[in-house]
């Protein structure tokens, strides 16, 4: 990788940060409590996990130019990816089973407040 290839990652890397920051804030604003950040699990990475009452939510984080594009980057694919690590994560978590399980998508767009676009998708069974 090239030199300029690397301070575009890092710059993409710090952006993402950012955004996924600004959604926690949003989030803990309406009233959930963040339970984890940057969740690494073998089959994937989830950007936010949050609780609000019996809600576990698990949450992507899009930044982008506009909000349409941030909705438009949840592609099955990556739906499939975030489902299959919110088994794994909950499935090595106390206290996990009683809680209804929610997939929500929040977009960062500049200049404007988050938009959190709650139940965006249903897991396929």
């Amino acid at each position: 990788m090239t030199s300029d290839g690397r301070l575009q990652r890092r710059a993409r890397e710090r952006a993402g940060r950012r955004a996924e920051a600004l959604a926690a804030l949003w989030l803990q604003l309406k009233g959930y409590r963040i339970l984890d950040r940057r969740a690494r699990t073998p089959l994937g990475e989830l950007d936010l996990v949050a609780v609000k009452g019996r809600t576990l939510a698990f949450v992507e984080v899009k930044a982008r130019i506009r909000r349409g594009a941030a909705l438009e980057a949840i592609t099955p694919a990556l739906r499939g990816r975030v489902e299959q690590a919110a088994r794994l994560w909950a499935g090595r978590r106390r206290g996990m089973d009683d809680k209804h399980w929610r997939f929500d998508v929040v977009a960062i767009v500049p200049g404007r407040l988050p938009h959190h676009l709650p139940d965006a998708w249903r897991p396929e069974k």
